[in-house]
C-alpha cells in the first residue's frame, strides 16, 4: 500500500537541514516508512493506492515522550499530596499505590496512552517501579494494551529494594528483593523486547532512585541490561533533597555515586536532571548521557529548571517528559511542548529559545534519548509516524506562521496519528476507543483503589 499525504498547510520535519519546502505537496508512505517528499505542486514519482488529503493540516514527526508514570493517572489532584514538595508528596502517595491491582494497571495504562495518542505520540516511555502481589505483572499488563492501541513503547522494568526500615524513602509494602527484580527484569526482556529498527516494545531496566534501591541493585541492574543490550532510566538531581540524602547516606552527590556504579554512560538516560553542578553537566555530556525534560511535574512541585542549553552544550540529548499524571496532572505530551518552550524562555531569554528548539526536544531529541534513529524526523527512509494538527479552533485564528502558532498558540490536540503507517487517531478519535466509557472505568478504579486506603 502507498498512500499519499497531499498538500499539507504546513510541514515541520524536524531535520538538521529542514527540508519542509521541499515536501510541501506531501508525503508518499509505503508499509512502515516515509518513501518519497512530494515538492510543492508535483506528484509522486510513481503510481499511490490511496490519497489522504492533509489540507489545512500542519505535519510533524510523531512526539517521543521520555518519562512517563501511567497508574498515576488514578490520583490526580489528590488532596494528601497538594502543595507538597517530592519528598512529602511520595510518602502521601505511596499507601495509596501500594493498593494497585491489576485491574488499575490496566485501565490507567489505556487511559495514559490514548490520552497522549490524542495529543500527537507515537512512542511513549513508561517508568513502572512499584509492584506488590497483586499487581507483580504490571509491565505485561502495559505490554498487551500498547499493543492492541498500535503505539509504540518503552517499558522500563523499574524497581524499588531499599525500605523505610533501611533507611529508604518508599514503605516496606512496596519494596521487592533484589533477586527478585533481576530475574523479572530479565524474563522481561526475553519475553518483550525487540531489537529490531521498526520496533514497536522495547524493554529497559530502571532502578526508582539513588533513595529507593541499595548500590548492589543499581550496579547489579546495569550489568543485566549491558547483557542483552537495552537500556537504563532512572530519576536524578530533581531536588535537592536528593542531593542531600546521597551526600548522608553514600558520602557523596548523586552522579559521583552513579558514576560509581557504573551508570555514567552513553545508555542511561535521566528523568529532571535539574540540579548538578557545571562540572557534573560536563561529565554528563562527556559520557553521553541524556535527559528526559519534565517541566509541567519540576513547576508543580517546585523542583527547578533542568539547565537545557549548558547540558547540550556539553554534548547531552534532551527530550521530553509528561512525567506522572500526579505531578503534571495530565498525559498530553503537546502540552509539554509549550510549558517546555515557556520555562526554558524564562531561564534563557526569548532570543534563546524557539519553538523549534521545544519541538525538537519532543521528536528528535526523544529519539536520541531512546536510541531510535528511525524516529523523530520526517525523512525518506524514516518510519511512518506523524502528527496532524488542524488550526481551525479560536485559539489559531489570526496566526502567521502555522508551525509557531502550535507552540505559541497552545494545540493540545491531534487530528491524525499515524504510528508504522498505520492511521491510530482519525478525526480526532482512536478507532474502536469508546472515550466516555473509558473514562467512566478508569474513574471507578480510581475511586476504588483511594477507597482501599480510607
Amino acid at each position: 500500500m502507498r498512500t499519499w499525504i497531499k498538500n499539507p498547510l504546513a510541514v515541520w520535519t524536524g531535520a538538521d537541514k529542514d527540508n519542509s519546502e521541499g515536501c510541501r505537496g506531501g508525503l508518499v508512505i509505503e508499509r512502515e516508512h516515509i518513501n518519497e517528499l512530494v515538492p510543492m505542486g508535483a506528484s509522486p514519482s510513481a503510481p499511490v493506492d490511496e490519497e489522504f488529503d492533509a489540507q489545512g493540516l500542519v505535519l510533524l514527526p510523531g512526539l517521543i515522550n521520555c518519562h512517563h508514570h501511567f497508574y498515576q493517572t488514578l490520583t490526580r489532584a489528590n488532596p494528601a499530596a497538594l502543595n507538597k514538595e517530592l519528598f512529602h508528596w511520595l510518602t502521601s502517595l505511596y499507601p495509596i499505590w501500594a493498593e494497585l491491582e491489576a485491574e488499575q494497571i490496566e485501565r490507567s495504562t489505556r487511559l495514559a496512552l490514548v490520552e497522549l495518542m490524542l495529543s500527537g505520540c507515537t512512542t511513549a516511555s513508561d517508568h513502572h517501579y512499584l509492584f506488590t502481589p497483586r499487581c507483580a505483572e504490571a509491565v505485561d499488563i502495559q505490554v498487551e494494551v500498547a499493543r492492541q492501541l498500535g503505539v509504540r513503547v518503552t517499558l522500563t522494568r523499574g524497581s524499588m529494594s531499599l525500605g523505610e526500615k533501611d533507611g529508604g524513602l518508599p514503605p516496606n509494602s512496596v519494596v521487592q528483593r533484589e533477586e527478585t527484580i533481576l530475574a523479572e527484569s530479565e524474563r522481561l526482556i526475553q519475553t518483550h523486547h525487540d531489537d529490531s529498527p521498526n520496533a514497536l516494545v522495547q524493554i529497559a531496566l530502571a532502578p526508582c532512585s539513588p533513595f529507593s534501591v541499595t548500590p548492589e541493585l543499581m550496579r547489579d541492574s546495569a550489568d543485566l541490561a549491558r547483557k542483552y543490550g537495552v537500556l537504563l532510566h532512572t530519576h536524578l538531581a530533581e531536588t535537592e533533597d536528593e542531593n542531600q540524602f546521597c551526600l548522608e547516606r553514600f558520602g557523596k552527590r548523586p552522579l559521583d555515586y552513579m558514576e560509581e556504579l557504573g551508570w555514567l554512560a552513553d545508555d542511561v538516560w535521566l528523568a529532571h536532571g535539574i540540579h548538578f553542578e557545571p562540572s557534573e553537566i560536563d561529565r554528563l555530556g562527556r559520557a553521553g548521557v541524556s535527559i528526559a525534560h519534565c517541566p509541567s511535574s519540576n513547576m508543580l512541585l517546585a523542583s527547578g529548571i533542568c539547565p537545557t542549553r549548558e547540558l547540550e552544550q556539553a554534548g547531552a540529548t534532551i527530550g521530553l517528559g509528561v512525567d506522572g499524571s500526579a505531578s503534571n496532572d495530565c498525559s498530553n505530551l503537546m502540552q509539554e511542548v509549550r510549558q517546555a518552550f515557556l520555562i526554558q524562555r524564562i531561564k534563557y531569554g526569548a532570543t534563546a529559545i524557539t519553538h523549534h528548539d521545544a519541538l525538537g526536544w519532543a521528536t528528535t531529541g526523544g529519539a536520541g534519548l531512546l536510541k531510535r534513529p528511525l524516529l523523530g524526523e520526517i525523512a525518506v527512509g524514516k518510519a511512518a509516524d506523524l502528527a496532524m494538527f488542524s488550526l481551525e479552533e479560536l485559539r489559531f485564528s489570526g496566526h502567521g506562521d502555522p508551525v509557531a502558532a502550535l507552540v505559541l498558540s497552545g494545540a493540545h490536540r491531534v487530528e491524525h496519528l499515524m504510528v508504522a503507517g498505520q492511521w491510530r487517531v482519525k478525526d480526532g478519535q482512536i478507532p474502536g476507543i469508546d472515550l466516555d466509557a473509558l473514562r467512566y472505568s478508569h474513574h471507578r478504579s480510581s475511586q476504588a483503589l483511594i477507597a482501599r486506603t480510607r
